[in-house]
């Protein structure tokens, strides 16, 4: 074989591997639902006391922008991955109202919290999960 076929084989394989290594950076991981079901359970403990629903809601999203950044959706915060993948999500307005609770609360940790929007957040946020493969469907329901 000669020199210059061994320098175009030796630069085809090198191009190859770079774009097999584009490629699978690309690919959205599958989640590990049982992580994540475990971790959407241990949240809700924080429902049974209004105390520490905050928390509840704080966790929620956390655990949706962990999801977010698994699957490789862009952005730089969680408002622009939820952007990016606002196409999976079955109720788009739903998670936004989840998201913005959950800024309210970190901007104003003093705020009170009513029952009902407590509940549709953490519901929003638990489609959202279910929606990006996180959760599985019917299970991991919210108390």
């Amino acid at each position: 074989m000669s020199l210059e076929m061994i320098v175009v084989i030796a630069g085809m394989t090198g191009v190859i591997s770079f774009m097999a290594i584009l490629l699978v950076a690309k690919v959205p991981k599958r989640l590990n639902k049982k992580k994540y079901t475990q971790r959407w359970r241990a949240l809700q403990s924080h429902c049974k006391d209004k105390g520490s629903w905050k928390e509840a809601i704080i966790s929620a999203d956390k655990l949706l922008d962990r999801a977010l950044r698994q699957r490789k959706f862009k952005g730089g915060r969680p408002g622009e991955r939820m952007v990016s993948a606002q196409r999976h999500f079955s109720d788009n307005d739903g998670i936004w109202f989840a998201h913005s609770l959950y800024k309210k609360i970190i901007a104003s940790p003093d705020m009170k919290l009513k029952e009902a929007d407590v509940k549709r957040a953490l519901t929003n946020f638990r489609q959202a999960l279910r929606d990006l493969g996180a959760l599985p469907n019917g299970e991991a329901k919210n108390k």
